[in-house]
């Protein structure tokens, strides 16, 4: 039976921890069902099509994954664009909101909470809503986008502004299931899916390299455990080259890769665009580290005016990404430089820019 462990002391978590009560490191699970082509589900066009890979009851759902991959062009470089953007609340953070939410609930949550600059709190305020929980954002009281706070509490989530919201959060969740996006790993495995759909959708092969923003990098993991279950079982030759996109004010993946460090840089945050990924100290830092390494894959920095002027180009091209989405196509020139081009590309758009349609028209 799968269930949560210690990265740094190996103690084994209760169903409703989100890190280690005893050293408070992160959690990964472990004893995982193996990827299993022939038990996919074809009739559900859900993420849950692939249930068997996912020790969790479903009690609710609200159709997340089986996201278009779309064939694009910018500028003569083409690449596949996976929609993230299309899931119910309008961002990535469902696929693993859905598979955490169903299991937090199954073991008896009720009140949830999480700290979010916007889409994983829509995303939580989403699926509390259609599970019957409760669910409460901790947002920074300075940076959080307004659009964004006003789609949360669409969803029925309370908002609590805070000038330290992490500190907040945490002791909140003294009294409350701390649901959180960065720690908890029932989070990550739902992320899992999007590797998973794109071999299908491949024609059950995986892509040469696939890119991602990331802030915590849960996207980013879900693709390379992903595609390392296809991997051990039998089902591709070798896990794509894994591409982190981080924006220059606040890189610190880049700078632990520059360095080929084990942990990432100490990263002093300033302007950027891309608000979804502002993460001076990602919570698996070393893991995303050790999924570039083991790739040959490598992070890549893009500044304010290539993501403008990426969201605008995709947006003339019909797809109506957000600033955060934008930065893998803004780095696409660095991209093919080092890929050649006619490897296979996926860039994963991750939010939709319809929740800041004011802001960049």
């Amino acid at each position: 039976m799968a269930s949560a462990r210690c990265n740094l002391c190996g103690s084994t978590a209760a169903a409703l921890d989100w890190r280690c009560r005893a050293c408070e490191g992160s959690l990964n699970l472990v004893d995982l069902p193996p990827f299993d082509a022939d038990a996919i589900m074809d009739a559900d066009f859900s993420l849950w099509r692939y249930g068997a890979m996912l020790p969790v009851a479903r009690c609710f759902s609200l159709g997340e994954g089986m996201t278009p991959l779309a064939p694009a062009r910018i500028d003569g470089l083409r690449f596949h664009a996976k929609l993230e953007y299309l899931n119910p609340s309008g961002s990535f953070k469902d696929r693993g909101t859905a598979v955490m939410l169903n299991h937090l609930a199954a073991n008896g949550a009720a009140d949830v909470i999480d700290n979010s600059s916007g889409n994983a709190g829509a995303s939580l305020a989403a699926y509390a809503g259609a599970g019957g929980l409760s669910a409460t954002v901790y947002v920074p009281a300075a940076t959080a986008v307004a659009s964004k706070k006003r789609l949360i509490r669409a969803f029925g989530g309370a908002i609590v502004e805070s000038h330290d919201y992490l500190a907040d959060v945490y002791a909140a969740a003294e009294s409350a299931t701390y649901a959180s996006h960065a720690w908890n790993p029932w989070f990550v495995l739902g992320q899992q899916t999007a590797a998973w759909e794109t071999w299908e959708q491949l024609g059950r092969r995986a892509p040469d390299a696939v890119a991602t923003p990331v802030g915590h990098g849960g996207l980013f993991l879900g693709f390379y455990r992903g595609f390392q279950a296809l991997l051990a079982a039998g089902l591709i030759e070798k896990t794509p080259r894994m591409i982190a996109v981080q924006s220059a004010g606040v890189d610190p993946v880049i700078r632990g890769w520059e360095a080929q460090a084990k942990q990432p840089a100490q990263a002093t945050p300033s302007q950027s665009v891309a608000d979804g990924i502002l993460v001076d100290q990602p919570v698996r830092g070393e893991e995303i580290l050790a999924a570039l390494y083991a790739t040959d894959g490598f992070a890549l920095r893009v500044n304010n005016v290539a993501i403008r002027r990426a969201q605008r180009a995709m947006h003339a091209a019909g797809f109506m990404i957000e600033t955060t989405s934008a930065v893998t196509t803004a780095a696409l020139p660095q991209i093919r430089a080092r890929i050649g081009e006619s490897a296979e590309l996926v860039l994963a758009f991750t939010g939709s820019g319809l929740k800041a349609i004011s802001n960049s028209h």
